[in-house]
């Protein structure tokens, strides 16, 4: 998080949310003058989220209804992104970047975890989103390998151009 920015604040968006393990640590840290959104195309993983931040009085987590092509956030708004382990999900990465560009504000990080992979085994190549990042108006300004110890997790940071 501190790589990204997240910060008490700051407005952060979970891309690809499911049950929500990122969002909750992150509403931790941007505290109640921050939110987060927890954005997922599946609607069982927004009503469960929903659910969840109720449980645990997570008023400042705001669950969000994408689609393949749309994040659906409010232009100007994020802070910090965070796609974890579903990049090589996504089915039309490139123009969902490209919408994704016009929620963030200046200076916004999009912080993207995943696995080497072929995009068929739940993960994709480095080099893939790198491209496909760049396609879409970012670029690529940190590269980490830290994530895990079998060498095969990555953490990339873009910004846009």
């Amino acid at each position: 998080m501190d790589l990204l920015g997240i910060a008490p604040g700051k407005t952060v968006a979970d891309i690809g949310a499911g049950s929500g393990w990122f969002t909750v640590r992150a509403a931790a840290r941007v505290g109640p003058s921050g939110t987060v959104y927890a954005e997922d195309i599946n609607p069982k993983a927004i009503d469960y989220i929903t659910q969840r931040a109720s449980q645990e009085k997570l008023e400042n987590v705001r669950p969000t209804l994408g689609s393949v092509d749309d994040t659906k956030l409010p232009p100007n708004s994020v802070d910090a992104v965070l796609i974890l382990k579903t990049y090589h999900e996504f089915a039309h990465p490139i123009p969902l970047m490209e919408r994704l560009r016009i929620s963030l504000r200046p200076g916004a990080k999009v912080g993207i975890i995943d696995r080497n992979g072929n995009g068929t085994d739940h993960g994709i190549m480095p080099e893939i989103v790198e491209r496909e990042m760049a396609q879409a108006g970012f670029e690529r300004v940190g590269k980490y390998d830290f994530t895990k110890t079998d060498g095969q997790d990555y953490f990339l940071i873009f910004v846009a151009k």
